[in-house]
């Protein structure tokens, strides 16, 4: 059992996918959404957790320089649900506040991954540091 927000949940299965490219993007996507419908989530559900996860991996790819992403599938009594945390080691946010701002962008897109990603997700953290990388860690419960 492990501590995830206020709840006690088990970790019925848990993979570590590397993110480096394009391609690992495209992994993450497939391993999250074979979780998801393992996980019996509605096609509404598989749908949103495997967007928030493109969203999570390509920031984590393109702002980060690349890290991992873990994959969890979670037993909480009888829901189930689908953790996943990003990890990487790239220059931080400054201001988190103002990542999380729909329309925001340091980049050329439309700056509506992270603030998306949250609005996706069942729950959302994200912690972050100059300097210091960052992680986001989202769950999508059924």
């Amino acid at each position: 059992m492990v501590t995830f927000g206020e709840m006690a949940v088990q970790i019925e299965t848990s993979e570590v996918v590397p993110l480096r490219n394009s391609d690992d993007v495209v992994r993450v996507r497939q391993a999250v959404r074979a979780r998801a419908v393992a996980a019996a989530f509605s096609l509404v559900d598989q749908t949103k957790i495997v967007t928030a996860a493109s969203e999570i991996a390509r920031n984590t790819v393109d702002y980060g320089g690349g890290g991992e992403a873990r994959i969890e599938v979670l037993r909480d009594g009888k829901r189930r649900g689908i953790r996943l945390t990003f990890t990487d080691q790239g220059p931080g946010i400054a201001d988190l506040a103002l990542a999380l701002t729909d329309g925001h962008t340091t980049g050329a897109g439309l700056g509506l991954g992270l603030s998306g990603a949250k609005r996706l997700s069942n729950e959302f953290d994200i912690t972050s540091a100059p300097g210091q990388g960052t992680t986001v860690t989202l769950a999508r419960w059924k």
